[in-house]
């Protein structure tokens, strides 16, 4: 049984952490958040130490180090902005670390990361899920079969539904989130990557506050993307089931289907890490300069080869009629 520390207790994906901490059948015996809504511990870890305040989370830490009760990871879900110094602070206790994505925001934070872990003991691990999605490994399989000289025509689709809530948090600022393509596409940037290869040029059509869209040129496969927290967009369908995200991955004129699968993929990352398998900062970084030269690049507007839902106005959506 691994001794499990947490930082981010009261986010929103520090729930699967937990559980996933739990599932592996290891033990989390000390969380931090500044925000005490943490009774999602109640039903995973009940005993666990808890601290608002990072300097007594610190003490506590050391305290049982000095007392031969070290940790043997954390596990980080605090904001995305605050990942880069929550690592090195891991590091810095010579524990392995679980960071949830993004890693970073930007590519020379890796390259420091990178620095500091090699004068650490410990290893840092991100969490990169989708490469252990059944359906997305049997894709990798299946294009690392296809003749050589193939290239596949793709759309992406991923509109996952926020509230107002949503633009007074950090998510909502750039600086700290690095907004919607990092915020909720780094994911599936990372998978597109992995399965289709390095990335050869690309092109952002569209970016305002609540959705973006562009192209990737990868060495595999040419790819349009639309990404949104706009629920107006979910289309009717969809809706009338009651769902608040959509996902749709078409390659060529065929559907992907990667709508479930989704539950333990958490637990399965923890599974991989814990044997020696993690996905190590290296493995993460062509996503995140992905997501950071679509943050940084002037959008073109509607030109060249544009993914469908990119032509729709900022205050309508092309379902409205539908919908009514």
């Amino acid at each position: 049984m691994k001794k499990f520390g947490l930082i981010g207790a009261s986010g929103y994906v520090a729930p699967r952490h937990l559980q996933a901490i739990k599932e592996t059948g290891n033990d989390l015996v000390v969380a931090l958040d500044k925000s005490d809504s943490v009774g999602i511990l109640d039903r995973y870890f009940p005993k666990a130490s808890f601290f608002t305040e990072f300097e007594r989370f610190d003490r506590h830490l050391e305290k049982e180090k000095r007392d031969g009760r070290p940790l043997d990871y954390i596990s980080i879900c605090s904001p995305n902005y605050l990942h880069d110094a929550h690592i090195r602070y891991g590091l810095r206790q010579n524990v392995d670390v679980i960071c949830e994505k993004p890693l970073v925001l930007n590519p020379w934070n890796i390259d420091g990361l990178a620095a500091i872990e090699n004068e650490s003991v410990g290893r840092v691990n991100c969490i990169l899920q989708l490469r252990l999605h059944p359906s997305v490994v049997k894709l990798k399989q299946w294009v690392d079969q296809a003749e050589d000289d193939k290239v596949w025509d793709i759309d992406l689709t991923y509109i996952a539904a926020r509230g107002n809530w949503y633009y007074a948090s950090w998510k909502g600022e750039v600086s700290k989130s690095g907004g919607i393509t990092t915020n909720i596409g780094i994911h599936f940037f990372d998978m597109l990557n992995w399965v289709f290869g390095p990335l050869r040029k690309q092109q952002v059509h569209i970016h305002s506050h609540d959705r973006a869209a562009g192209y990737l040129e990868l060495s595999r496969a040419r790819v349009r993307w639309f990404l949104s927290i706009n629920g107006d967009l979910i289309p009717p369908e969809m809706v009338r089931k009651g769902q608040r995200t959509y996902r749709s991955l078409k390659i060529g004129d065929e559907a992907f289907d990667f709508s479930t699968g989704f539950v333990d993929l958490h637990t399965e990352s923890y599974r991989q890490i814990l044997a020696g398998k993690g996905f190590s900062i290296n493995d993460a970084k062509p996503a995140i300069e992905i997501g950071h030269d679509i943050r940084n690049a002037l959008p073109v507007g509607l030109h060249g080869d544009y993914h469908p839902f990119a032509k729709y106005p900022l205050a309508s959506h092309p379902f409205r009629r539908d919908v009514r």
